[in-house]
């Protein structure tokens, strides 16, 4: 059974969920698309790339992480999905979005989490030294982008950073040891914001995993503030690494995390952290149980 991923170069979840698969399965993927069984469109935007001959002649699966109907092409839709055989989605809730769409199989399996590169680390003092934040400090982290390419001015609203900001400034108000932790590209919106509020931050523009990791240990929380996500991944990764994570109810929160960590923005107050239900929700797709779970679909796809 041979695999194609369809190509992209984003820098994004994707890449790298590319590049972990066909590391992971090496004899199974291959680059030539002649010599494949399946191709896996893993990032449908770019699906017009690949020919529709070759797409006629091979299963083909699908996957989709989101929809915002505001901005959605429902004819470009019914043109990839005459092609499509089975779908693939990370989440629940864009499985149910999904269904309205489709009536072909979909198969829900969450992307794995490499616990070798998220995992908690006890010495928080050494940490928050290494990063230059006093050990008193309150310090809540937002690590996705928020802001359009098209100016890096205008806000990413899909990725609610408005409501992020409103947080910050209600906690603020209440606690001045608030300082904000950023890493990412686009953060120019709540960058901007936080200085508008006289709000003390430190953005990490862009760290390896090793450090991405640390500035999750140094964490009092993590603010997930999305209106509309696949996943996000930094669930999983505060997940595994045991940091305080709320969010609003969006991709795979109610998956991974407690009922009480999941918030909307007029009642984010009453949200609480559940460090364990996470960490163990979590681990039901750590790398090696994630991975497999994948390849299993794959299997089923290619002897039906």
């Amino acid at each position: 059974m041979k695999i194609y991923l369809n190509k992209i170069r984003e820098d994004w979840i994707i890449d790298r969920v590319k590049k972990e698969f066909s590391n992971y399965f090496k004899g199974n993927v291959t680059n030539n698309i002649n010599k494949a069984d399946i191709i896996w469109i893993i990032a449908p935007w770019a699906w017009e790339q690949i020919s529709t001959n070759k797409l006629k002649r091979k299963k083909v699966i699908c996957s989709y992480y989101h929809f915002d109907f505001s901005s959605f092409d429902r004819e470009k839709f019914n043109e990839l999905d005459k092609h499509v055989d089975e779908y693939h989605v990370i989440s629940n809730k864009t499985k149910l979005e999904l269904r309205q769409l489709t009536n072909k199989k979909i198969n829900f399996i969450p992307f794995w989490i490499d616990e070798k590169k998220f995992f908690y680390i006890a010495d928080k003092s050494k940490l928050r030294q290494k990063f230059k934040f006093n050990h008193d400090d309150f310090l809540v982290g937002s690590f996705q982008r928020d802001t359009e390419g098209k100016d890096l001015k205008s806000p990413k609203l899909v990725k609610g950073p408005d409501i992020f900001l409103n947080i910050v400034e209600s906690i603020y108000k209440e606690n001045q040891r608030l300082k904000v932790v950023l890493t990412g590209k686009r953060r120019q919106f709540v960058v901007q914001g936080l200085k508008d509020l006289n709000i003390p931050y430190k953005l990490f523009e862009m760290v390896n995993f090793k450090k991405l990791n640390q500035l999750y240990n140094i964490l009092d929380l993590y603010i997930v503030s999305s209106r509309i996500e696949g996943g996000p991944q930094a669930i999983m990764e505060c997940g595994q690494a045991k940091t305080p994570i709320i969010s609003t109810d969006v991709g795979i929160a109610s998956e991974i995390l407690s009922p009480e960590s999941i918030y909307s923005p007029e009642n984010f107050k009453i949200a609480k952290p559940n460090v364990e239900v996470a960490f163990n929700n979590s681990s039901k797709y750590l790398k090696d149980i994630g991975l497999r779970k994948f390849i299993r679909m794959f299997e089923e796809i290619y002897e039906n």
